[in-house]
């Protein structure tokens, strides 16, 4: 018995991903695969931490079988994430698995099961974890009256984008403004092949947005850094487990623009970082009161 349907896949953010690129970043996208049908996401570039925040829409998935056995035990969608060279084939990163959220042309689509919510797949490469993958994803029959049943896709829309269309609104994470600061203290640096009168710049960078800033001229093999670097604000989920990880990288600055890292460090939970303005109002009617 043939079973139409449309697959919704919501690609919001992925995490901690491979780095294949020498200066110790990628330029990742995700290519979703279902049945006989593929679609990639958007190509972020120089980031382990893409925010694609894009919805993937299969039409006319046909599936065989009772249509109990495709609401229990829907097929498996299969993931995998790329490195975009701009020379050649583009990089295996990792993979993962998922499996949709199912619903029937005879069923409602409200709580709890709908809209379904964002959730963690771990990523693999070959035995190894590689990352992790922000997404949700939904397989909705297709019914008697066509896809004019199917629930609309409450935006937002983004002319800037043409016609990729971002998470739907009560699927994608409520964010908030947050600044984030970092400061450098003085440490001495491992020898790494430094000539001196170079350059060793701290980069730093969380979700979409970071700063290269360099940290002045060596005046030793050892040199030591003493800075400090502020993001601008940024949009961030209010939920503290969506935040994406804090990258750390040291690069050694050579000729001709060219660059070697040194060495990286993730910070992957901000939670014990964060500092939240003591309420005013409360505090005025504490002392008032």
């Amino acid at each position: 018995e043939k079973q139409v349907f449309q697959l919704r896949a919501h690609m919001y953010q992925a995490r901690s991903l491979f780095a294949a690129d020498s200066s110790g970043l990628s330029d990742p996208f995700a290519r979703v695969f279902f049945i006989s049908q593929s679609q990639c996401t958007e190509v972020l570039n120089e980031t382990l931490c893409p925010t694609w925040d894009q919805l993937l829409v299969f039409d006319n998935v046909e599936l065989y079988g009772e249509a109990h056995e495709m609401r229990d035990d829907p097929p498996i969608i299969v993931i995998e994430i790329y490195d975009q060279d701009t020379v050649g084939k583009a990089d295996f990163m990792g993979r993962t698995f998922a499996k949709p959220v199912v619903k029937m042309a005879d069923e409602e689509y409200c709580p709890p099961r709908f809209p379904p919510q964002l959730e963690y797949y771990q990523i693999y490469r070959g035995n190894s974890t590689a990352g992790d993958l922000l997404a949700a994803f939904e397989l909705l029959q297709i019914g008697p009256g066509g896809k004019s049943d199917l629930p609309p896709i409450d935006g937002p829309t983004d002319m800037d984008r043409g016609p990729i269309l971002p998470v739907p609104l009560g699927i994608r994470p409520v964010l908030s403004k947050y600044r984030v600061e970092v400061t450098a203290l003085g440490h001495q640096m491992f020898m790494f092949s430094i000539v001196w009168g170079r350059r060793t710049s701290l980069w730093v960078s969380g979700g979409q947005e970071g700063s290269n800033d360099s940290l002045g001229t060596k005046t030793s093999p050892h040199p030591a850094l003493d800075n400090q670097h502020t993001f601008a604000s940024q949009d961030l989920p209010e939920n503290e487990l969506l935040h994406p990880p804090l990258n750390i990288r040291v690069v050694d600055c050579r000729a001709f623009g060219r660059y070697t890292l040194v060495g990286s460090h993730a910070v992957s939970s901000l939670r014990k970082f964060i500092y939240r303005p003591p309420d005013r109002k409360a505090q005025h009617w504490n002392m008032t009161g």
